[in-house]
């Protein structure tokens, strides 16, 4: 069978008629310099402001430096090529250090680097990776990834000049994401009181007469509550009409769906229990980030085990106050939840001893509407950004030509 054209879908209007581009290995295209990355391991790193480069980037600062130029860095971690957490390319340039788990390569060509770095990071290479459990890519194998390069170098730069400028844009709605998110974070230092104070340094002006927030504990104000989970290969208690959340979903904050759903028997042969709307939920478990995460339920739903539930009491507290304030105590409840080792996990005990402060009804109302607009723009912000990135990743299909094997 003959191999298809190697021609993109997109193609700018002045490069229509210039064929087919080329597959070139990716050792043909770039000088390898991994033989002088230099692994420097904690105890020798002197404190210093040159970049020093691993896998996912930047990892610390140190003194003196080895490269001097613009270069292609390509990770070799197997995990991080599989889960992405990061981008698996990056360029780097001026006075840096390189650690020995990330492959260096120097171009000719600016444009060529770009368009390396894009491509590679839009591959899917798992099949160029060694080993099974620390799978890694190492060098034999990343020499021989194809690369679909135009003929004219006209194209490469305009190619990557239209992808550069979309990062760019990508990266300044970042921008804006964190600094909207460092603006909420230093809100809530000033709307709620500090430690060992008990009135905020910011308050809207109908309340400045109140007085002091009231000192309570949680156990004083509203049931406490953790869930369960049904005997997962037993099908007749999943599949249901009855939503379940796990632990995962924490991190959705918001919860008006999830991903499960059991059965009324389900519900009834195991520990977990319907809770109501508006339930602060706490994560208990987890080495990662989950434990301590907060988050807000605007459906009846059950959870797991590994969910602590702080159902409502409107008489007493504001749900989405609680639910922002709760939130804000994210590095404490890990402190508290550390254990041995910061193995350990939150439990109901230690969630009914939560210390608070609230103030009447209608202050708590008035904070909770201001935070949850910021958290709107927020999640708008964050929703920009996943366009954008859906966008580029439409366009690199486009715009680079499929390789088949």
């Amino acid at each position: 069978m003959s191999k298809e054209k190697l021609i993109p879908e997109l193609r700018f209007p002045e490069f229509k008629n210039e064929g087919e581009w080329e597959e070139k290995k990716l050792g043909y295209l770039a000088e390898n310099l991994d033989s002088m990355r230099v692994p420097i391991t904690s105890n020798q790193r002197e404190k210093g402001n040159i970049p020093y480069y691993g896998a996912s980037g930047i990892i610390d600062y140190v003194k003196d430096y080895i490269y001097d130029e613009s270069l292609l860095c390509i990770s070799e971690d197997g995990a991080n090529l599989i889960d992405r957490n990061y981008p698996i390319a990056f360029n780097i340039s001026g006075k840096t250090w390189v650690n020995n788990h990330a492959h260096v390569l120097r171009f000719e060509n600016s444009n060529t680097q770009i368009l390396v770095e894009k491509y590679i990071n839009s591959l899917s290479i798992e099949d160029f990776l060694t080993g099974m459990a620390q799978p890694k890519l190492n060098r034999g194998k990343l020499d021989i990834i194809p690369i679909p390069i135009p003929k004219n170098p006209q194209e490469q730069q305009k190619i990557a000049s239209c992808l550069s400028s979309l990062d760019e844009v990508i990266a300044a709605y970042s921008q804006k994401l964190e600094l909207l998110k460092d603006h909420k974070k230093g809100l809530m230092q000033n709307l709620f009181p500090q430690e060992g104070e008990k009135v905020p340094k910011y308050r809207f002006k109908e309340f400045e007469k109140d007085g002091a927030w009231v000192n309570i504990t949680i156990d004083k104000i509203a049931k406490v509550s953790a869930g369960g989970t049904p005997e997962s290969t037993n099908p007749e208690y999943w599949n249901g009409n009855i939503p379940w959340m796990n632990s995962g979903e924490l991190n959705n904050k918001r919860i008006y769906s999830v991903s499960n759903y059991i059965t009324s028997k389900g519900l009834k042969e195991s520990s977990t229990k319907l809770i109501p709307p508006k339930c602060v939920l706490i994560g208990l478990a987890g080495q990662g980030k989950t434990r301590g995460t907060a988050a807000i339920n605007y459906i009846e739903l059950c959870t797991n085990q590994s969910i602590g539930s702080i159902h409502p009491n409107e008489s007493v507290f504001d749900s989405e106050f609680l639910y922002h304030k709760i939130d804000s105590m994210y590095e404490k409840l890990r402190y508290l939840s550390a254990g041995d080792g910061g193995r350990g996990g939150l439990n109901l005990q230690i969630i009914k001893e939560i210390d608070l402060l609230l103030p009447d009804i209608k202050e708590q109302q008035k904070i909770a509407s201001c935070l949850s607009s910021l958290d709107a723009l927020i999640t708008a912000q964050e929703e920009k950004i996943e366009q954008l990135k859906l966008h580029k990743k439409g366009l690199m299909q486009g715009l680079f030509p499929k390789i088949n094997e």
